[in-house]
């Protein structure tokens, strides 16, 4: 039995773009890969504005909240997608490292997210493509 891909988005705060990810990921891949988000120092709520960004498309954040990066977290994920995390993210071999450079969504306006919530949603569907490739 084949398991599904793992993927771990990490952000500082786990408060805007690793949650888009996460969250993008989770309903563009429908159960076929694993979702997880994280970071190096989590704030202490998801930035209301991506909340509201994310509401947009009809993605609820409204129950998520910002987790902690751990050593076992990046242990089990078989890609681990950084966002401005710097060198807070343990390395471990064997694993597929990307690093997203993205705005941070940190003190800026709706109008401003939706253009790096956009830029995700590309970036996410490309990945899943890669992962999960289309059945013919």
């Amino acid at each position: 039995m084949s398991s599904a891909p793992e993927v771990l988005f990490v952000c500082v705060h786990n408060a805007g773009r690793s949650q888009m990810a996460a969250a993008l990921l989770h309903h563009h891949a429908a159960g076929a890969v694993t979702v997880r988000s994280a970071g190096s120092a989590p704030a202490a709520e998801i930035n209301p504005a991506v909340i509201e960004a994310m509401a947009e498309i009809g993605l609820d954040l409204s129950y998520e909240f910002p987790k902690p990066l751990t050593t076992e977290g990046v242990q089990s994920a078989d890609v681990v997608i950084t966002m401005g995390c710097g060198d807070a993210c343990p390395v471990f071999p064997g694993k597929r490292y990307l690093d997203w450079e993205l705005e941070d969504p940190a003190g800026k306006t709706l109008g401003q997210i939706r253009p790096i919530r956009d830029d995700i949603n590309t970036r996410v569907k490309a990945l899943l493509t890669e992962l999960v490739p289309p059945s013919m």
